[in-house]
């Protein structure tokens, strides 16, 4: 996908599952396994939660949609994953989810209210 569809995609997944009002964080990263980072690392419920990835063209346009929702109020960090990391993921944080997964370079950005 192209980072323009991939940022439509998963905004729209967010309007369509909450949004970002009051009580729903969404924390979004970029990963080569997004999978293993959604249900593993993150301990997002499968079956359960909201939650939504999908593959960029390239890691460049997987992390211009990153930073594009991390400035929109989604919750995680700039710099993640390597070169071979295309997949861009989001979900909706929970009691249940972890969002500091021992990774540095992750930092909590400011959750705004009504941005998506």
């Amino acid at each position: 996908m192209t980072k323009d569809t991939l940022v439509k995609a998963v905004s729209d997944y967010i309007r369509e599952n909450g949004g970002m009002t009051a009580g729903y964080g969404w924390y979004v990263g970029v990963t080569s396994e997004p999978k293993r980072r959604l249900f593993k690392d993150h301990r997002v419920n499968e079956r359960d939660g909201a939650w939504i990835y999908g593959q960029a063209e390239t890691d460049s346009a997987a992390r211009e949609a990153e930073e594009y929702l991390l400035d929109i109020g989604c919750q995680g960090g700039p710099g993640g994953g390597t070169r071979a990391a295309r997949f861009v993921y989001a979900y909706r944080i929970t009691l249940f989810t972890q969002e500091d997964t021992g990774n540095s370079l992750e930092h909590t950005r400011k959750t705004v209210e009504g941005a998506v």
